[in-house]
Parts: structure tokens; C-alpha cells; sequence
């Protein structure tokens, strides 16, 4: 495994390889076996989780900076401060991540926070179903599978089935176990492909309908802009921009440095058809493919997938890695789930439209 800094020679073939990271949280390749195991926790309030397989830690914000050592996916840091820094070659994304002990390219590293909860002693419900939407609020929660035989293909190739702060994930049972510990049945309920697991509790806060709560819903005239060139997003209320973002839309290479049209995210006005508030989404072919759990605030608007929708995998915003996604940080997709048409209700936390559907997103290469 090599870091996705190196140096400014790194071969863009290579580049390309460690940038997969974008594509989603498990790309279809061989077992990860440089998962790190759950460690003691950083002080500080703010932390960040190194999201791709390894990266050097640096003296100077800079890829051509001496390494001081490396770090590997799943290990958290204290997060000091975000500085600019050096660009490296190939990319566009100059932030960098200052640590006690040296500097890490900051789109490598998942910006967390350690929040543990109180658990709820029993389940809210309505007229048709029991269960809760929850968001992950530690950096890392390990799962442990209910069914024998594990059915998604993102649980053979990871050593440790985990869920990462942000994550959003539906809940429809409690435990505790014989430890007095208390656990969270963890069952998704859009496009799961089969698998439960048992979590611990204290690691999700439950979401309430509150933060659901429309926003500028007397507003019909609303739009968004996606700049494939900027790597941007913008919010219009007719004229008027009301929310700016840096996002990460399609790639234009794939993971062996080939140019590919396929991931290009699709230009043109589309409207909103269907949203969720958690999606789990998988798809490609073995070595391209992609199978990821627990894909918050989905907006999707072109095509059976393409969708503005939270991100836990990388934080590189401002360059272009996805399959055809809008790919936006779990704050940016939480403000446009709630600003956009139409309006999902918590139970069921789903809801799709026939045309002409919801908010215009209009996807430009300029």
C-alpha cells in the first residue's frame, strides 16, 4: 500500500489508484487488510480518520515535505487546524490537516468528532412500523452480523464491517447483552441487501422528525447549480444564491488511470425524483465496482442512481471522483436534503415523485 501523498512525480496512473477512495467506502477488489482495529481516542474535539489505505504524515504542508511516518486507514489524529498548503500534482484541493505531530492532506481525512450517546430504552413508532433513524456520532462503530452468511459484497472484502461518523442508518430493535452492554439493531431499510448487525448504542444519536423540517418551503421558485469545472454547487432562490458548496462530482479516469465516460455526472436540467434519508448503494463490475452502506441525505435527480447525497469515504471536495454522483460533505447534503423538493417525511424516510418532479439540479461543465 502507498499513501495518496507521495510526491509532486507521483505517475497519475498511480494517483488514480489511491484516489479510489472517491468512488465509495469499499471499491470490489481484494481483502482490505490495512483496516486498523479500534484504538484509544485522540483528545480534542475536533479529530479526523485517514479514509484511504495509507498516507504520509508530513513536516511542511506539502507533498514534497519529508515523511515522518505513515498512517492507515481507520487510525484517528487530533485535528488542530485546516491550513493551505502546497497543491499536489494532479490535484485540486490545497487543504491540508495540521496535526500535534506533523501534516496530512486533508482530502484523505475524514473530519470527525467522538460523541457518544445516551441510549433510548425503547423504540418511537407510528401506525405502520417501529424504529428510528440514527446518525452516527463516534468515528468508527464496529458491527457484528446477525445472519450466518454475509449477503453484500462490501462485508467480504473489509477485515472489520464498521459504520463512520455521519453515516446514517435505520434502527428497529435493542438489546442488552449479558456485559450489560446495550446494542442497536442496525437494518437498512433501502437497498439492503440482506445483512443485520448488532451495534453498540451509544455510538448513534437518534435523529428526530424536527430536523426534517423543510427549509424556505413558501419558496417555489428554486433551483440548484452544479459547476463540473468548479467543482461547486449553488442554491438559487430565483435570482438570489442562497447556499454555496464545494463538491466532488464524476471522475473522468477510473481506478487503472483509463479515461471513462460512463461516471461523467449527466449534464443538463434534471428534477428531483426521489430522496431518502439513507440508501444503500452498490453497483459496476468486480475491480470498479462499488457496494457502500449507509449513504445519507440522498437527493436523486437523473438516471436509477445519480443523486447529491452525503459523503463519509473522502473529504478531496473540488475534485471530481465519484461514479456520476454529486458527492457533498454530510453538513452541505443534510442543508440541500431539506431545502429541496419534494418533502420526505420520517416514516417512511422515503418518498418518490413522478414528473416533473421536484427541485430543477442543473449540471453544467462551466
Amino acid at each position: 500500500m502507498v499513501g495518496i501523498i507521495m510526491t509532486n512525480k507521483i505517475s497519475r496512473r498511480d494517483f488514480l489508484k489511491f484516489s479510489v477512495a472517491g468512488f465509495g467506502l469499499v471499491a470490489i477488489k481484494p481483502r482490505l487488510d490495512w483496516l486498523q482495529p479500534v484504538q484509544e481516542i485522540p483528545q480534542g474535539e475536533n479529530l479526523g480518520r485517514i479514509c484511504v489505505g495509507s498516507v504520509n504524515l508530513r513536516i511542511r504542508p506539502s507533498a514534497d515535505a519529508q515523511s515522518v511516518g505513515k498512517l492507515y486507514q481507520d487510525q484517528l489524529v487530533q485535528w488542530n487546524r485546516t491550513v493551505v498548503g502546497e497543491l499536489p500534482t494532479g490535484l485540486m484541493n490545497r487543504t491540508w490537516v495540521e496535526t500535534p505531530n506533523g501534516y496530512l492532506f486533508a482530502g484523505s481525512v475524514q473530519p470527525v468528532k467522538n460523541n457518544p450517546n445516551q441510549p433510548v430504552s425503547t423504540l418511537p413508532s407510528n401506525e405502520k412500523e417501529k424504529g428510528m433513524w440514527v446518525e452516527v456520532t463516534v468515528p468508527i462503530v464496529d458491527l457484528s452480523l446477525v445472519n450466518t452468511v454475509a449477503v453484500g459484497n462490501w462485508i467480504n472484502v473489509v477485515q472489520y464491517p464498521r459504520l463512520y461518523y455521519s453515516q446514517v442508518i435505520w434502527v428497529d430493535d435493542i438489546r442488552t447483552t449479558s456485559e450489560g452492554k446495550v446494542q442497536y439493531r442496525v437494518n437498512e431499510k433501502y437497498g439492503n441487501p440482506g445483512d443485520i448487525f448488532w451495534a453498540a448504542a451509544e455510538a448513534f444519536r437518534p435523529i428526530t422528525a424536527d430536523e426534517l423540517s423543510p427549509i424556505n418551503p413558501d419558496v417555489s421558485d428554486k433551483r440548484i447549480e452544479v459547476s463540473v469545472a468548479e467543482q461547486t454547487l449553488s442554491c438559487f432562490e430565483g435570482k438570489k444564491e442562497v447556499y454555496f458548496c464545494r463538491v466532488s462530482t464524476g471522475a473522468k479516469y477510473d481506478a487503472d488511470g483509463k479515461l471513462v465516460d460512463n461516471w461523467m455526472t449527466p449534464p443538463g436540467p434534471h428534477p428531483i425524483w426521489r430522496k431518502l434519508l439513507s440508501i444503500h448503494m452498490a453497483g459496476g463490475a468486480t475491480g470498479n465496482g462499488w457496494d457502500t452502506p449507509g449513504i445519507a441525505w440522498t437527493s436523486l435527480f437523473s438516471g436509477e442512481g445519480v443523486a447529491i447525497h452525503s459523503t463519509f469515504w473522502h473529504n478531496n471536495y473540488g475534485m471530481p471522483v465519484s461514479h456520476g454522483c454529486v458527492n457533498a460533505s454530510p453538513e452541505d447534503s443534510k442543508w440541500i436534503f431539506r431545502w429541496t423538493t419534494p418533502t420526505v417525511s420520517y416514516y417512511p424516510g422515503d418518498l418518490t415523485v413522478s414528473m416533473p418532479g421536484g427541485t430543477i439540479v442543473n449540471v453544467t461543465d462551466g
